[in-house]
């Protein structure tokens, strides 16, 4: 579904990434970890349109989409969930959800589409005319993935997902992106808790300072003992 091929990024003179390839099937979860600094966001934010590779190329279901405006890659069918939420604390919980929808046409299927975002995550429909920004950690989370469905997109970039969470909220969410998934959104996900990503993962790729470095299938990943001694040590 998703194919990067051997993207190269700079932020002014700095090389962030440096030739960068995944693939991603349809209906998968794919984990990319790495520590701090590896590269992680810059992927994800080269995806969706925020920062142009200088080499390399990307395609969605074999459309090139490394050229196009962010707009575009929303409408074709790629969503972002941003590792600092990015909710807008003075619109309420609806407002920030119909904000996911802006380029849906069907008033119907967006009002299908929310009702599914309330499914999933009951406490937004009890508390959808509260302000986004009244709302705690865990529910702005919430929020964040409930707007990133909204345009019901085939493929969800999640930055961090569980930062800053308490351990309860933490398995909620990741309870929450396998639903979605299983419904049928394919997921990449960045998190630095791979204990928990490689619980939800068919396959990972781990990224060093820009580079991919390993990658293989979550059991693969495990019974690597570097990953193992780097990522999975408690």
């Amino acid at each position: 579904m998703l194919k990067i091929n051997g993207i190269t990024t700079r932020y002014g003179t700095v090389e962030i990434l440096r030739d960068v390839s995944l693939n991603i099937d349809e209906g998968e979860i794919v984990a990319l970890l790495g520590a701090n600094g590896a590269g992680k966001t810059t992927i994800l934010n080269t995806i969706i349109g925020l920062i142009r590779p200088i080499y390399g190329n990307i395609y969605l279901e074999n459309k090139r989409i490394d050229k196009m405006k962010t707009s575009e890659i929303i409408k074709v069918g790629i969503s972002m969930v941003m590792e600092n939420r990015g909710i807008f604390p003075d619109l309420n919980i609806l407002e920030n959800l119909r904000i996911g929808s802006l380029y849906e046409k069907d008033e119907k299927s967006t009002n299908k589409t929310l009702k599914e975002v309330y499914d999933l995550f009951p406490i937004l429909k009890e508390r959808e005319n509260q302000l986004a920004g009244t709302l705690s950690g865990g529910e702005q989370g919430m929020l964040a993935i409930g707007r990133g469905m909204m345009s019901k997109p085939k493929i969800m970039l999640l930055d961090e997902p569980s930062l800053g969470l308490a351990p309860m909220l933490v398995d909620e969410v990741f309870e929450a992106i396998k639903r979605i998934n299983n419904e049928g959104t394919t997921i990449l996900l960045v998190e630095q808790n791979a204990v928990k990503a490689l619980k939800i993962a068919s396959r990972g790729y781990v990224l060093q300072k820009g580079q991919i470095i390993t990658e293989g299938t979550v059991k693969e990943l495990k019974g690597n003992e570097v990953i193992k001694k780097a990522y999975l040590t408690i």
